[in-house]
């Protein structure tokens, strides 16, 4: 492990002072159970995982329309619970009108700023009005309880709105990446039957317009079954337009009204699908219910991060990508005020994010490792010259960190004082299995354990615990938010999730305890690598690769190799300014195979301009895998910068023999 070998790197960076520790949630949760310690916690949950969410629902205070019997009933087995039954339960009852019809009614609940730094805000009573009127408007349109709604908007403040009006009128709703094309569109809003698609006229980025709705009209030739477009005006409105469909949302809110009755739903009945790129080309669509995905979020921010309705909450995010749907219930939920960037994390300039943090006395900053290593070139003045004082916790998830980026984020932007809570789930759990805590000593890079409530364990190939090296992350008992199954195949669901271990959901991710008992990501399942006979997650070649001098940034995929099983091939990214020579590839290769051992140097580095990625930061380790490879890439629908794909497979043919 390359964090090993650097004393400070496996020594502890971060404890909490006494007041982030009297002020904690999740310690005043642990009181209400009497338990002293996280070991204790993890015991009564092991013990108890249904009596431990009775706590946590009572400590949250959220309201029911009508009490539930039990947390769940587990008569089809684990994989399949029935959840809250005899339970009546509406989200957005606790995310927005319990806020509104009270003294909070005045305060901010959503901050926003555009590509070009203009600012809105909305109270949490404007918020409530401005949720009624879409949820009039809908209702206008034809939707009704159970209906499939497509949103397809860059985050803006009637992002927010529209998300919470599905809720409101028993909906569900079907968040779309802003970057997606015409075929991840349609292949979503088919296989879910959407009815509606609201969008937006387009919206600017780095300066320049993004025409949503032509995009958005692509998709809807191709989808019989949509027969309403609700269009909101972010622009000019030049966009193409279909009258038998197309309706905007300016010329309808002025004639609907404020009040609109929220549906009473079950605590089972599904609010969103949430549709994940799948290996094969197909999306999984897991379904998530009222009394699932948002009190998970709003448990994993409480106990986490320990939002409170005094902080300002912000994470570089996407609809399209779970932490959007995530931020907007979690956040609200527990009263704070949510910050929405429209644009991109360097522009105008690099600065950015920090003059975010500023101006909107950010308290919790959230991004993708990957957003750090490209800040990092830029310079600590910049950041230097914010005032960042407001800042109580950092946040990362939806990638791996490496020691260099890791530590910049600690002690230039957090300046030491603030805790990086790392934090990993995904799509499927709604939120995080392992995370740090800002009760919790941290180590760089590192998670403090599982999040409370997910009976986490780490196994081998045999299903196995295993505490001595690389192991899958795996789940022993269920937990409220877990996904209700995958849209209409429910035999998929039980082959990705369940059938491998007997009772045990596999994560599909490999993870790593270390003798101080900090738990870490390794890697996807999938994309990990076994080099004659050894196991290695891609973190570890890549934290090497970029420790070298000339390394900004790397991605490391396993090859087929006739002896080794997996020959390991590292496609870098070289740092601004460095200047490459004949041996520069050969020189990071040898140098990898010192930290890591000889036995695991890569045949090959490949230095590139660009590597494949999200658009909320994460690197496509299978895709760049295809593109080397040259076999069919799967679902790529989320991919922002194609061309980097279009590189490798075009340095394909000065591969070595043994692809």
């Amino acid at each position: 492990m390359i964090e090993a070998s650097d004393a400070r790197n496996d020594a502890i960076a971060w404890e909490p002072d006494e007041y982030t520790i009297e002020r904690s949630r999740l310690r005043g949760l642990m009181a209400r159970m009497r338990v002293p310690r996280l070991a204790e916690l993890y015991t009564a949950v092991a013990d108890d995982p249904e009596g431990y969410w009775r706590h946590v629902l009572a400590d949250l205070d959220l309201e029911w329309q009508t009490p539930y019997d039990q947390v769940w009933d587990l008569a089809r087995g684990k994989a399949w619970p029935r959840w809250f039954p005899g339970g009546g339960f509406n989200y957005v009852t606790s995310a927005l009108e319990r806020h509104a019809r009270g003294t909070d009614r005045d305060r901010t609940a959503v901050i926003w700023e555009g590509d070009d730094e203009s600012v809105r805000t909305l109270t949490f009573g404007e918020l409530d009005a401005m949720t009624t009127r879409f949820a009039n408007v809908l209702q206008m349109l034809g939707v009704d309880m159970g209906d499939r709604v497509g949103i397809f908007l860059p985050m803006l403040p009637e992002t927010v709105a529209v998300t919470l009006a599905c809720g409101k009128l028993g909906a569900i709703y079907v968040p779309l990446f802003s970057g997606y094309g015409e075929e991840a569109i349609v292949s979503r809003l088919a296989d879910c039957d959407a009815t509606v698609l609201i969008t937006a006229d387009g919206f600017e980025r780095r300066g320049k317009r993004v025409p949503m709705k032509d995009v958005a009209d692509k998709a809807l030739a191709r989808l019989p079954g949509v027969g309403k477009c609700l269009v909101i005006q972010r622009l000019d409105g030049a966009c193409p337009w279909n009258p038998d469909r197309d309706v905007w949302w300016h010329d309808l809110e002025g004639d609907v009204s404020d009040d609109f009755a929220t549906v009473p739903t079950a605590a089972a009945d599904p609010y969103m699908i949430l549709y994940t790129s799948g290996t094969t080309g197909k999306p999984k669509g897991s379904v998530h219910i009222h009394a699932g995905f948002p009190i998970k979020a709003t448990h994993d921010l409480a106990y986490c991060f320990d939002v409170q309705d005094d902080d300002t909450l912000f994470w570089l995010t996407d609809l399209g990508w779970m932490m959007g749907p995530w931020l907007i219930a979690g956040g609200l939920t527990l009263g704070a005020a949510i910050v929405l960037l429209e644009g991109t994390p360097d522009y105008p300039g690099p600065d950015r994010l920090w003059k975010m943090v500023e101006r909107h006395r950010i308290t919790t900053l959230g991004l993708a490792p990957t957003a750090i290593r490209a800040l990092m070139p830029h310079g600590e003045a910049i950041v230097e010259a914010t005032d960042r004082s407001s800042l109580r916790a950092l946040g990362s998830t939806g990638e791996t960190w490496n020691p260099d980026p890791w530590w910049w984020f600690f002690e230039v932007v957090g300046e030491g004082r603030c805790p990086i809570v790392n934090y990993s789930g995904g799509t499927e759990t709604s939120g995080g299995i392992v995370s740090g805590f800002t009760i919790a000593p941290i180590k760089p890079c590192s998670f403090s354990g599982p999040v409370p409530g997910m009976v986490a364990d780490i196994v081998d190939e045999q299903g196995k615990p295993t505490r001595t090296g690389v192991g899958e992350l795996v789940l022993r008992e269920p937990w409220v938010g877990m996904t209700n199954g995958l849209w209409r195949d429910p035999d998929r669901y039980d082959e990705t999730y369940w059938s491998r271990f007997p009772d045990t959901w596999l994560h599909g991710d490999y993870a790593e305890i270390d003798e101080d008992g900090f738990w870490y990501i390794r890697g996807r399942s999938d994309d990990t690598l076994k080099v004659a006979g050894k196991r290695i997650g891609p973190a570890e070649v890549e934290s090497a690769a970029v420790a070298h001098p000339l390394v900004r940034e790397a991605a490391a995929i396993g090859v087929p190799h006739p002896t080794k099983g997996d020959a390991v091939v590292v496609f870098a990214i070289p740092l601004p300014g460095a200047e490459l020579t004949a041996t520069s590839a050969e020189d990071v290769r040898r140098f990898i195979g010192e930290q890591l051992g000889a036995a695991l140097r890569p045949d090959r580095v490949v230095f590139v301009s660009d590597l494949p990625k999200t658009r909320n930061a994460k690197i496509m380790r299978r895709a760049i895998r295809s593109a080397w490879l040259g076999t069919p890439p799967g679902e790529l629908s989320s991919l922002e910068n194609p061309a980097a794909l279009d590189d490798i497979a075009a340095l394909r043919a000065d591969s070595s023999g043994f692809r």
